[in-house]
């Protein structure tokens, strides 16, 4: 099982579908984004049309107010609706975020132990899809929900690593 953040290379996605790649990235045999480091948080789930992450709010992520930003709410829902989304691709196919949505309806701080970000797919088309999320609390209240609007496209190819 693979442990360093990295991104899975041209060969390792060549032919597979947005679920397969998602669950080569839950499984360890791709490795976790950078991202995924440097904010805390980690895929859990997947399944069509479903992706869900977990995040640890720290001390870190906190802005001048003394409380969680809601920078580290977007990317945690930015994540969960966009790996919903790529569950429903087909082998070649991308997708980018055209517009992302959150309400921030409760305060979040590191005495909350984690939060879970639960994207849910609501269409997919040709060219477009949309998705949910709800930001979740272990006490199963509900901290921020959001919305994206995903461009999907044929995925041009990446050069490979050398």
């Amino acid at each position: 099982m693979r442990r360093d953040h990295g991104v899975a290379s041209p060969a390792d996605v060549a032919g597979l579908t947005g679920m397969e790649q998602m669950q080569a990235l839950l499984d360890g045999r791709f490795p976790p984004p950078p991202i995924a480091d440097t904010m805390d948080f980690t895929l859990v789930s997947v399944g069509a049309g479903e992706a869900v992450f977990q995040g640890t709010p720290k001390f870190r992520h906190y802005n001048p107010l003394g409380t969680v930003h809601g920078g580290w709410f977007a990317t945690l829902l930015d994540s969960a609706l966009g790996c919903a989304v790529h569950t429903t691709l087909a082998p070649g196919r991308g997708y980018t975020t055209l517009e992302l949505k959150i309400n921030l309806v409760r305060a979040l701080h590191d005495r909350v132990p984690l939060v879970r970000a639960i994207g849910r797919v609501r269409h997919v088309g040709r060219q477009m899809a949309t998705a949910e999320a709800d930001l979740i609390g272990p006490d199963g209240k509900l901290y921020a929900h959001g919305s994206t609007t995903c461009l999907i496209f044929d995925a041009p190819p990446r050069p490979a690593e050398g």
